[in-house]
């Protein structure tokens, strides 16, 4: 403590009681013997074992909950303040709260945090926290069966977007105001289960699990806005895969403008992504970390590719989806990344690159390959891109996507279905 220095002298001078609580170190941050310390999930305190670690984490904080759940009164209510963009966290966090006995009926993402701290001047930072609110389960609570629940918790997110989205919510904000209302269903129990397909014994239904159909609801039915505006409401929209779901929900939120990072972190969430994979894996997002930018309006057609090149070197503190035209690996829309299936944005870029060249017959090769013709969701996307591009204003992308749109149109053997969703 002497190299507190004065700081340290005029402390100590305070009480006996301020004597006490500066007299330990600061360090180590965990005590093994008495199991406690800071809750933090870090392998290098267990010798490097991250399962270890991981499950310290989460005994700690169903810990901490029980005894704030102990501490409560019948009718209080925890509200848990959490950021983290690793989806796993968020599960943990969860988890341990349903451990502990408690209810969550409601989530908001609140902005918290200063976009020009230093943390988030040089990183990929969170700008919002999430606020759970939560009650405590009555102790009379029986455990729940997967079916039901499942099934409840449909109907009741169903009426909870409705509202959010006729009150106006959008965005990230949406995605999360929409999960704590959901998660009511599966915590008011102290174990849901299901049975096995092997060999019919119930076993607890994983709260990530539920959480990932929770995600994918509430995503399909922001999506079904976007790619169905002109109906009252829209349906909800499965089929999308997760790159794609985050790239209109991305394009309709932000544009193609460059945006503070956290909201894009939330979106990648909920779609079972991260910044990281849609950066480095899909290049669908480019870093930009504030850095100034030749205007689009600047830049002359054959220029711009080279002028934006850089921009994934940027801190990664802001960013913004690339243009069709950056996205230049060679195997975009023929192949997945890591065995998965070709997103369906990745192919729609792809034949706007091969219609930009102008060779109709690799255009024609690739429709048939990829069977675009006759998929009528595709068509969906095509018409979404083309009134997203149409409110930007910028560049050449909707003539190319009206382009493919009447070329689709006029194909031999395109299905009935797919040529009316492209009217």
């Amino acid at each position: 403590m002497e190299n507190l220095g004065h700081f340290w002298v005029e402390i100590n001078r305070l009480s006996p009681e301020v004597d006490e609580a500066f007299s330990a170190a600061l360090g180590p941050k965990w005590d093994h013997e008495a199991g406690d310390g800071e809750l933090i999930d870090d392998s290098s305190r267990f010798g490097g074992d991250k399962v270890a670690s991981k499950k310290n984490f989460e005994d700690g904080m169903a810990a901490v909950f029980r005894r704030c759940h102990a501490a409560l009164k019948p009718s209080g209510i925890l509200v848990i303040v959490f950021a983290n963009k690793n989806p796993d966290a968020w599960e943990t966090l969860v988890g341990a709260l349903i451990r502990a006995g408690f209810v969550v009926d409601g989530s908001l993402p609140i902005q918290t945090e200063m976009g020009n701290r230093t943390r988030a001047q040089s990183s990929a930072a969170l700008s919002s926290s999430v606020w759970l609110v939560c009650r405590k389960r009555p102790s009379s609570a029986r455990p729940g069966f997967a079916a039901p629940v499942l099934e409840e918790m449909r109907d009741k997110i169903r009426t909870q977007m409705h509202r959010f989205w006729d009150s106006g919510i959008r965005g990230p904000d949406f995605v999360w105001a929409a999960t704590g209302p959901a998660l009511e269903a599966y915590s008011r129990h102290p174990v849901v289960r299901r049975e096995t397909s092997t060999t019919g014994q119930p076993e607890p239904l994983p709260v990530a699990e539920f959480l990932r159909e929770v995600r994918r609801l509430v995503v399909e039915f922001a999506v079904g806005r976007v790619l169905k505006p002109s109906e009252a409401g829209g349906d909800d929209h499965g089929g999308l895969d997760d790159v794609t779901t985050y790239y209109i929900l991305h394009r309709d939120s932000f544009g193609m403008a460059e945006t503070p990072i956290g909201g894009c972190i939330l979106y990648a969430m909920s779609c079972g992504l991260s910044d990281a994979e849609l950066a480095d894996r899909y290049e669908i997002l480019a870093r930009t970390g504030g850095k100034s930018e030749v205007a689009e309006d600047d830049e002359d057609e054959d220029s711009a590719e080279e002028d934006e090149a850089p921009e994934s070197e940027g801190t990664g503190s802001k960013v913004r989806l690339r243009r069709w035209d950056q996205r230049k690996r060679k195997t975009l829309g023929l192949e997945g990344i890591g065995g998965r299936p070709v997103p369906l944005i990745d192919r729609a870029h792809r034949l706007m690159q091969l219609w930009k060249a102008g060779d109709v017959a690799k255009v024609n090769a690739f429709l048939d390959q990829a069977g675009l013709a006759r998929d009528a969701l595709f068509a969906l996307l095509i018409q979404a891109l083309i009134e997203l591009a149409n409110r930007d204003g910028k560049g050449d992308e909707a003539p190319i996507l009206e382009s493919i749109s009447n070329h689709l149109r006029s194909r031999a053997g395109v299905s009935s279905p797919a040529q009316s969703l492209l009217l």
